[in-house]
């Protein structure tokens, strides 16, 4: 029986942003394997949670991978959580890096088998102006991307005003739209940065097909709300990404709140429970737009469930012709999936297909990166 020997964090900072990648060591000589955390911004956090499942996982076999997250999620009394299950999924995805190893398949083959070559990516862009978005727009257009996702960037030292910036949005969006034709995918994340009475003037102020979804525009913590809304607008959701089991995804999807999965498998509890949600998703013919902002151990880990899922619309990128986010420093990675284009290659390779320096991590400093704090003209906090 190969059993888990040891369970390293290695919380770091990679360019402009923190990643907590994990390794987990096993009783057979040179059989290790990858796992991230999603949950940025709070990367200590997690660091706590996997030592608590470390005190019980080692010298445990390491293929009882499903065994493993079920003693995780209901060894405590106060199961599940964010911090919980971000600690899992770091977990499980290492154990099935491993466990493709071990067999000398990519991970896919333990998911159900490759049911696509490639898997295209919507390209995140980021802008301030609107000349910086059309800017930014014509030149992911060039490079082949059929499908961008709009983000406006609001970190700076003034307040911010929903109004303000839906005003903007609503002049600007249908000139994009123009610029792009009807064959370009456009989507809008609003981050949890508006209400529902706001949300619903927003997309009503919109000429029709503008966009083509709108992603996260409340806060998701009352599905009732969002059911509200699904009645009150006539634009597809895109939701997820923050949710922490197949148990938040499940009104979502059951009642077709959402129109697309944001699943994260570095949050949602790993490949084991992402490919429930993809599951779940599909009786409802929903299909999968995973978030994936933090490094090619997500990339890597959401190509396999994206590889061995039906139901995929694409894959979340935000290194592109128009950002750099850092997230792939070849310093730290030295194996890793390589954007073709707009898409990925599905891995052929054992595993998950990434190799980590842990010897730079070891040496690596960690600070803490706290996200921007938004606060309202009259010095009330907001969501950011």
């Amino acid at each position: 029986m190969i059993t888990i020997t040891n369970i390293k964090t290695y919380p770091v900072r990679i360019e402009h942003g923190n990643q907590l990648i994990i390794k987990i060591e096993t009783s057979e000589n040179g059989l290790y394997g990858w796992g991230a955390s999603g949950l940025s911004g709070r990367e200590l956090a997690v660091v706590g949670a996997v030592k608590h499942y470390a005190h019980f996982l080692v010298g445990k076999n390491v293929l009882q991978i499903e065994a493993h997250w079920q003693e995780m999620y209901r060894s405590q009394y106060f199961e599940g959580g964010r911090v919980l299950t971000a600690a899992i999924s770091a977990i499980d995805i290492a154990l099935y890096d491993i466990k493709g190893k071990l067999l000398n398949v990519p991970v896919y083959e333990l998911l159900g088998g490759k049911q696509r070559q490639y898997v295209e990516c919507f390209a995140s862009l980021k802008f301030e102006s609107k000349d910086e978005l059309m800017t930014k727009a014509q030149t992911l257009k060039q490079e082949g991307f059929n499908c961008i996702r709009l983000y406006e960037a609001s970190e700076g030292p003034e307040p911010y005003v929903a109004r303000k910036s839906m005003a903007n949005l609503v002049a600007w969006l249908p000139d994009l739209r123009k610029e792009m034709g009807n064959e370009m995918t456009i989507g809008m994340d609003y981050h949890h940065r508006l209400t529902l009475p706001e949300t619903v003037s927003f997309v009503n102020r919109l000429p029709l097909g503008t966009l083509d979804f709108l992603e996260e525009p409340l806060r998701d913590e009352n599905p009732q709300v969002y059911q509200e809304l699904r009645k009150m607008i006539n634009l597809p959701l895109a939701l997820g990404e923050e949710f922490a089991s197949k148990w938040q995804f499940w009104p979502y999807l059951k009642d077709n709140i959402t129109q697309y999965a944001r699943v994260d498998v570095c949050n949602v509890g790993g490949l084991t429970e992402a490919k429930k949600v993809a599951a779940i998703a599909e009786t409802n013919y929903i299909d999968l737009m995973p978030h994936n902002p933090l490094g090619p151990i997500c990339t890597a880990a959401t190509l396999h469930l994206l590889a061995a899922s039906p139901n995929v619309a694409w894959l979340e990128e935000i290194n592109t012709p128009v950002e750099y986010c850092g997230t792939n420093s070849e310093m730290f990675y030295t194996k890793q999936p390589v954007l073709e284009g707009n898409h990925y290659q599905v891995p052929s390779g054992p595993g998950l297909g990434v190799e980590f320096n842990e010897a730079l991590a070891k040496k690596a400093t960690f600070e803490i990166k706290e996200p921007p704090h938004l606060y309202k003209k009259d010095g009330s906090f907001t969501n950011w």
